[in-house]
């Protein structure tokens, strides 16, 4: 049985930490299918013998009996009322809001409490709740995938190049890390976020830039204490060229830190987003966003309905990342393995 198949068993009997996978890969699929849990227009509908489908094409008014060349407002009773008559039928999510919908028929001021239209109720304008934290959990978890990839796949490049020559690249390699590390990542971001739009891609550019030092640590120190092997001598007396040793003999025996800490990587993400959200200084204005929700809780501390639905969501998301990288540090503990 191979190492990675005996990890992954070891990793299966942690139920805790299993269960915690499968639960978190189920909530990021429902999270990328989100137009079909929570939109506010039709998947598909029947109008007059005719099958339109507004979830990729938009229609006028005017294609339903209204009266102006406009994208239809689907959640306008008059439009309701003309898809209610006999012949025709819409098929909506099973939220029919959006992100960006405003319940301009609800029955009480914005933000309103959790009822019958409004599952999770409303903000402060008047934007559905539960659709609002289905597409912030989605920008998320897709922001923190694309930050822990580049932070790693930086550390993993820097700590191979130090640990490998050592001698002057690696002590260029470490003064170099202390001075960037210096540098006050924060002030940078209010600093850039007032030079230039806010974005996804300039947050995850800014974040990229500082988030790969830690793991250069611990990838220099498996490569500094792997290159005086046995195998990696008798590679370099073959003439085995530095870039297949690095490739097929070092960094394969070398990435055990950088698995574990995956996890706890984009737990990290998460948490960087959402802070710099709740301070303005995170995704653009109009994005659906769990940091600004926190922020509406905090400004409206009647509306408890808010604060409590996003910290219960962002809560849940740390504690399974937390639970599968526990798991999955134990899963390729060498000693445990031995055992």
């Amino acid at each position: 049985m191979s190492p990675m198949r005996r990890a992954w068993l070891r990793f299966k009997r942690n139920r805790l930490g299993y269960w915690s996978l499968l639960a978190f890969c189920t909530l990021v699929a429902l999270s990328l299918l989100a137009e079909l849990i929570s939109n506010d227009r039709p998947l598909v509908l029947e109008y007059q013998g005719s099958i339109y489908f507004p979830l990729v094409k938009d229609y006028s008014e005017k294609t339903f009996g209204g009266d102006f060349n406009t994208p239809t407002d689907y959640l306008d009773p008059f439009i309701r009322e003309r898809l209610s008559q006999p012949g025709n039928w819409a098929l909506f999510a099973p939220n029919p809001y959006g992100p960006k919908t405003l319940n301009y028929f609800a029955k009480e001021p914005n933000p309103s409490r959790p009822s019958r239209d409004n599952w999770l109720g409303t903000d402060d304008r008047g934007r559905d709740l539960l659709a609002q934290l289905i597409y912030g959990f989605r920008v998320s978890v897709l922001f923190a995938l694309a930050l822990t990839f580049t932070g790693t796949l930086l550390g993993v490049l820097s700590g191979a190049i130090q640990g490998f020559f050592g001698g002057k690249t690696d002590l260029a390699f470490q003064r170099f890390i202390e001075v960037w590390g210096a540098m006050p990542e924060l002030y940078l971001l209010i600093i850039f976020s007032a030079v230039f739009a806010p974005s996804l891609a300039l947050l995850l550019i800014l974040l990229s830039l500082f988030g790969w030092m830690g793991l250069s640590d611990y990838v220099r120190a498996e490569f500094l204490r792997n290159r005086q092997l046995d195998y990696v001598r008798a590679a370099r007396a073959l003439g085995v060229s530095n870039w297949q040793i690095i490739r097929r003999h070092l960094l394969p025996n070398s990435l055990t830190p950088v698995v574990t800490f995956l996890p706890f990587r984009m737990s990290g993400a998460i948490l960087a987003l959402t802070s710099l959200d709740f301070l303005g200084l995170g995704v653009p204005p109009g994005t659906p966003s769990l940091g600004e929700l926190l922020s509406q809780g905090k400004n409206n501390i009647d509306a408890w309905w808010i604060s409590l639905s996003t910290f219960a969501v962002l809560v849940l998301t740390l504690l399974l990342l937390t639970f599968m990288g526990d798991a999955l540090r134990d899963a390729l503990d060498p000693r445990k393995a031995e055992r």
